[in-house]
């Protein structure tokens, strides 16, 4: 377990994730709000752990986690994401429905944030969300970030909410 928290464990993705991986990508919520990933079948979703999940621990120190109750359950992801050219890393989330308003998305994003300051020892972490995502907003202000800036992307030219804390 990389985190733990009253309710939630958060951990490395493994491939033996990809059930749930699959899953989630595919999610209306995460296509509406964070965009389709093209994760489509079990090997694709091994795939997509491996490119992106595990070679961000590997690269980068971090990367999103699984969460689960402490029964074990997974329920969502949430962790840093490091986006080049960009230097600080954004936290970032996305949970199952079933899972939604009952406090998973702050228990886990805190835990992150303070894991980045503690134990990374990162200077600051950035939120990037689209405007019309509202719970997220809430989310990322609840742990203490703050609204910097709006913006696009540079790929899809999708207009963006750039907020941040400084540690």
């Amino acid at each position: 377990m990389l985190l733990q928290t009253q309710r939630l464990n958060l951990r490395e993705f493994q491939l033996s994730d990809a059930a749930f991986v699959l899953r989630i990508l595919n999610e209306p919520s995460f296509l509406k709000f964070i965009g389709d990933r093209k994760v489509r079948t079990i090997d694709d979703a091994r795939l997509y752990i491996s490119n992106r999940f595990i070679a961000s621990y590997e690269k980068n120190g971090y990367g999103l986690y699984m969460v689960e109750v402490k029964e074990g359950s997974p329920i969502g992801m949430c962790g840093l994401v490091k986006r080049d050219p960009v230097e600080d890393p954004d936290v970032g989330f996305a949970f199952v429905p079933e899972a939604w308003q009952r406090g998973y998305g702050y228990e886990a994003a805190s835990a992150v944030i303070e894991y980045a300051r503690n134990t990374l020892q990162l200077k600051r972490v950035l939120g990037i969300t689209i405007p019309e995502n509202t719970a997220s907003i809430k989310t990322l202000e609840k742990t203490g970030l703050k609204f910097l800036r709006a913006d696009v992307t540079k790929d899809t030219n999708e207009a963006i909410h750039v907020y941040e804390i400084i540690m």
